[in-house]
């Protein structure tokens, strides 16, 4: 009679000792978080919320937002976190998709959620960022004695929707499983243990922010300083009482921008990590020079959790995602016939494990056509294997761009740009080309003040690249369209450029 995820949470939490420090000082023990998730699986059991039920939640980040989580792992519910930037018009097709018992909502946005979730039969409750509305006000009539639902390995614990960049959102399906022994293995391959602070100021609407740093901290019975969003200064502020921090490059952008960063303020923390983006070595460089530490890059996604590491002792290298977790098979393979290729080639990243989703839900036909016969997950990433073992990324399949019959790899052509004077970064899309199918287009952010221009580009290239990888053209703007994640978003850019070369 287990429940394979709370359990091992409930095991590690350590009564007495405090779970989530907020900004305004408040303070969660983990006895407050065991009671509080118990009394919240109560109120949706009371709610008819029973074990395999979806519970949709697009709410602002909150400790009692987190508690929810928590309590629909302890009731056996499929938690559905939505990002909080989905309009009712995004809402409706999830929840029309998902099908959801219970859909939580801020107090602000339920007249509009009620509207849609009434189409679709589903109830809805409340919570706002402090901790009120109507569902921690039924929660408060309940007692904390719950008795967690039977749930096994193989059973659901979560639907997380991709970000659906071309067609629409499939819904990954995350078994207890998958959540435990990803998290289990980032626990120990990170060193977490009971005497770690994480500085948490990632969303957790998303895998990293509510499957890496929460599950990871909960697991280790460590404890979290939970910002509402990420401040540079506040978290320059709590770093000399933390030991770790997870979060995204633009965060780390921000911090090598900060004056208050330096060797001293960070002399307490053992690791930062990031991930959900690639992270430009310059980044990389300009941390480690005014800190003393290597940023630890991984890589992941929706549908697999964590896949590899950069070690947390060994060589971090910049521009790599190191190697694959404890568990965790990956391999390089010819997009187009599915057969494996050597080191250093340039291919299809498949992987398997534990960590690894059930599948698209309510998509068999896509869940069996992103799978092999022996249960590799095709990723859709591009990338590489070096001779010391080491996976690099080199983009998206759908980002790759066919000019002239050549395979051009962004990430290649980025990279070269990215080192030239007065560049801070680029992104390379292939876009319609009457003569060569795609051009290969460079958008490119360059620093205040700097000379740079389109012809400075093309020249710095010219001896560096092969001819049909050069860019046709040099776009300049402020900044690069980015989703919540600092994942930038080529479906935009190519959208915006598509007549470039056409003239329409």
């Amino acid at each position: 009679m287990s429940n394979h995820m709370f359990d091992a949470i409930g095991e590690a939490a350590r009564p007495g000792a405090t779970f989530i420090e907020t900004l305004d000082g408040r303070v969660w023990t983990y006895d407050e978080m065991l009671a509080t998730s118990s009394r919240l699986a109560a109120t949706l059991e009371r709610l008819s919320v029973k074990p395999g039920d979806r519970v949709a939640v697009q709410v602002e980040k909150s400790p009692e937002a987190l508690m929810l989580y928590l309590a629909c792992l302890r009731a056996g519910a499929v938690y559905l976190p939505l990002n909080t930037a989905y309009t009712i018009a995004e809402l409706d097709y999830f929840i029309g998709d998902a099908e959801p018992r219970l859909v939580v909502s801020t107090p602000d946005a339920a007249e509009g959620v009620r509207a849609i979730a009434a189409k679709h039969g589903a109830h809805v409750e409340t919570l706002d960022d402090r901790g009120g509305g109507s569902l921690p006000q039924l929660a408060r009539e309940m007692e904390p004695d719950f008795k967690n639902a039977v749930r096994g390995p193989e059973d659901l614990a979560a639907i997380l929707y991709t970000s659906g960049t071309t067609g629409r959102s499939k819904g990954a399906m995350l078994t207890h499983d998958n959540l435990l022994s990803n998290a289990l293995a980032l626990r120990d391959y990170w060193h977490f243990t009971a005497a770690d602070r994480l500085i948490h100021a990632l969303p957790i609407f998303h895998t990293h922010g509510l499957f890496v740093a929460s599950n990871v901290v909960l697991l280790s019975g460590a404890s979290m300083y939970f910002l509402p969003k990420f401040d540079a200064d506040e978290v320059l502020r709590l770093m000399p009482k933390a030991t770790a921090m997870m979060g995204v490059p633009t965060f780390y952008v921000r911090l090598v921008q900060h004056e208050g960063l330096n060797h001293e303020v960070a002399a307490g923390m053992r690791l930062f990590v990031s991930g959900s983006a690639p992270l430009l070595a310059e980044t990389y460089t300009r941390f480690r020079e005014m800190t003393g530490h290597a940023i630890l890059e991984r890589y992941g996604m929706t549908e697999t959790n964590m896949n590899t590491s950069n070690p947390y002792d060994g060589e971090r290298i910049a521009g790599t995602v190191g190697f694959p977790l404890p568990g965790v098979s990956l391999r390089i393979t010819d997009p187009e016939t599915g057969g494996p290729l050597g080191i250093d080639e340039t291919g299809m990243i498949e992987v398997r494990g534990p960590n690894v989703f059930k599948g698209y839900w309510q998509m068999p036909e896509k869940t069996e056509a992103e799978f092999r016969p022996d249960g590799f997950f095709i990723t859709g990433d591009l990338g590489k294997i070096d001779a010391k073992g080491y996976v690099h990324i080199v983009g998206r399949g759908k980002d790759l761009v066919i000019s002239g019959g050549y395979n051009i790899y962004p990430k290649e052509v980025e990279t070269e740009i990215d080192q030239l004077p007065g560049v801070v970064e680029s992104a390379v899309i292939g876009v319609p080309h009457p003569d060569f199918g795609e051009g290969v287009t460079a958008i490119v952010v360059r620093k205040p003040d700097a000379e740079v221009n389109e012809d400075t580009v093309l020249k710095g290239l010219k001896e560096r690249l092969a001819r049909y990888k050069q860019p046709k053209r040099v776009i300049f703007i402020d900044d690069l369209p980015r989703n919540t994640m600092g994942k930038v978003q080529k479906n935009v850019l190519r959208e915006s450029y598509k007549s470039l070369y056409s003239g329409g």
